[in-house]
């Protein structure tokens, strides 16, 4: 079957047999591959990015959040709500205030890895 003349497609058709079974042995389960995907979304929102960066720096309370992104407590909460329950951050309380962080290096890899990428020539 021949591709639309708007896409790079090969002129014939030839299945590479050993390349296949590579990759049918190291694919990962589509679980798996559904929960990365989940988690790639959750990078998709700039408020969210710009959280992460305003954690790279410190721990912050949800106040400080706010103030330094202009924007509501509520929506800075929203917001929050989707990275912890994404396991990208991590909370604790200290008398009324709840401080935010990074909940591990994995996440400043991710993004340094995505500022590496769009930096690239």
């Amino acid at each position: 079957m021949m591709c639309e003349k708007q896409y790079e497609c090969c002129e014939t058709e030839e299945i590479h047999e050993n390349l296949l079974k590579i990759v049918r042995e190291t694919m990962p389960e589509e679980t798996k591959l559904y929960d990365l995907a989940e988690l790639f979304k959750i990078f998709g929102d700039s408020t969210r990015i710009r959280i992460l960066f305003v954690l790279f720096e410190a721990e912050v309370c949800v106040c400080d959040l706010a103030q330094a992104l202009n924007m509501t407590q509520s929506a800075i909460s929203h917001q929050l709500r989707i990275l912890k329950q994404s396991r990208l951050v991590k909370s604790r309380r200290e008398g009324k205030s709840v401080f935010y962080s990074l909940a591990d290096e994995h996440v400043r890899t991710i993004i340094a890895q995505g500022c590496e990428h769009i930096e690239e020539d």
